[in-house]
């Protein structure tokens, strides 16, 4: 996946808007979604900040961000539902299945073996909701 970068035409929000739907897709926009009937204002600051300027930053590819993205959580060991969004766009941004099962092996020498392990099973659930589609089935 090509990195997204600023705009000079495009709103903090378009452009967050754009970049989340390239790498989270109908993850994304469910939260979005979800979001609708307790803190709008709050989605608006997903698409800015997260999406629209830290994510379309240059210096690293979207792949490397979703690498980040996917330690980080799963070191945080209580963010099961975001991991597994995220997992979902490391293989949008083209990780593949081997490589996000070793980012999330590599966890367990610096956020330990229950962390790990949580991970892993976030894995295991959105390789297995992707299975038989064509997006996921090679990657």
């Amino acid at each position: 996946m090509t990195q997204t970068f600023p705009d000079a035409d495009e709103s903090r929000l378009e452009r967050g808007r754009r970049a989340l739907d390239a790498i989270d897709g109908a993850a994304g926009r469910n939260v979005i979604e979800a979001l609708d009937g307790i803190a709008p204002d709050f989605a608006t600051y997903l698409f800015e900040f997260p999406f629209g300027d830290i994510y379309c930053r240059p210096g690293l590819t979207l792949r490397d961000r979703e690498i980040a993205t996917i330690a980080a959580l799963a070191a945080m060991g209580n963010a099961a539902p975001q991991l597994e969004v995220h997992i979902q766009a490391g293989l949008n941004c083209g990780l593949s299945r081997e490589e996000i099962v070793e980012i999330l092996m590599q966890m367990s020498v610096y956020a330990g073996f229950p962390a790990a392990l949580n991970g892993l099973f976030a894995a295991k659930r959105v390789f297995a909701a992707g299975e038989g589609t064509s997006a996921n089935a090679t990657a």
